[in-house]
């Protein structure tokens, strides 16, 4: 039923303000739409949906991910910008490189957004 239809993330923030700030600039994200409900940004083909919420950055696992060609890359201009990576050294079968975790031909690194919100990047989706 909704197999051809686009999706998008949809993160709760604290700080409107600071999250647009992160999204845009940090992350390199543009503004698609701007609402009193919250801020789409648009990414590849979809994008992800931010929205002030009471709960936010409760969400104990990852919220978002993209998929990008060269994830060592990725970290590097990442953590150029102030970005922090998460160790995750309790994952079975995962070695870790660095803030890169890798699972044979796949690597992936996690990071969180301003409000606490689990974000990734990967080399491979699916």
């Amino acid at each position: 039923m909704l197999g051809n239809n686009d999706v998008c993330a949809c993160l709760a923030v604290k700080d409107m303000d600071a999250a647009t700030k992160f999204y845009k600039e940090t992350l390199g994200l543009e503004v698609a739409d701007e609402s009193p409900g919250g801020t789409f940004f648009k990414s590849g083909s979809g994008g992800v949906f931010v929205y002030p919420s009471q709960f936010a950055g409760s969400n104990k696992a990852t919220a978002a991910a993209w998929q990008v060609d060269d994830v060592e890359a990725a970290v590097e201009e990442l953590k150029g910008k102030g970005v922090a990576f998460e160790q995750y050294d309790d994952m079975p079968e995962v070695e870790r490189d660095g803030d890169i975790h890798k699972m044979g031909d796949l690597k992936a690194a996690w990071f969180r957004d301003p409000d606490g919100n689990i974000l990734n990047i990967v080399n491979q989706m699916g």
